[in-house]
């Protein structure tokens, strides 16, 4: 940011008095302009048979690979209506979210993200596709194509999902995600 959105002078970029974070400031508006992370919410929709919905991207990043239908919150959103809106958008699929149902969340520090999928139980869907899906399909575990799978955060919560499909028990787990170099860390914060 280089400069105000208010005024349209020079931005400097410090730490507020009181602050322990370098932030973007206008000294003409006298205006602290504070960046917080975007939350993604999405959700696992699971057919009556107990297939999982998956979308094909149509989009980058990761175009042409399989995930769970997901995306940015909106202003004025809740956390429940932005997953049924973008489970929706991405995939056609109107669904239902029972109580309890958050079920993975990943704080992802370095790109400013946070995720939230919640389970879910598809009560109609339309597989075709979308401006942002090339294909959406139901899955089995063993149907599922592992390795063109999008994002970390997908195939982490679909394992989990399938473990404990088989245990009857959905407890939900909060992961710490980073990366050093190359190199992807993912730590189970909690699980209840």
């Amino acid at each position: 940011m280089k400069f105000c959105q208010h005024c349209a002078g020079p931005v400097s970029h410090l730490i507020p008095q009181g602050d322990d974070r370098h932030r973007h400031y206008c000294p003409d508006c006298d205006i602290v302009f504070y960046q917080n992370p975007r939350n993604v919410v999405g959700t696992v929709p699971v057919s009556g048979d107990g297939r999982v919905l998956l979308c094909k991207r149509g989009i980058e990043p990761r175009h042409g690979k399989w995930t769970l239908p997901a995306g940015f919150m909106e202003n004025g959103e809740s956390t429940h209506a932005g997953a049924v809106r973008e489970t929706m958008e991405e995939a056609g699929a109107r669904i239902e979210l029972g109580q309890r149902t958050l079920y993975t969340l990943f704080n992802l520090p370095q790109i400013n993200q946070v995720y939230l999928l919640f389970r879910a139980s598809i009560l109609e869907a339309d597989l075709g596709f979308t401006e942002e899906t090339q294909e959406v399909n139901l899955f089995t575990e063993a149907e599922i194509p592992w390795t063109e799978i999008a994002f970390p955060v997908v195939k982490i919560t679909l394992e989990h999902f399938f473990r404990d499909v088989e245990k009857q028990r959905f407890p939900v787990r909060m992961f710490d995600v980073t990366r050093a170099g190359k190199e992807l860390d993912v730590r189970l914060i909690s699980e209840s």
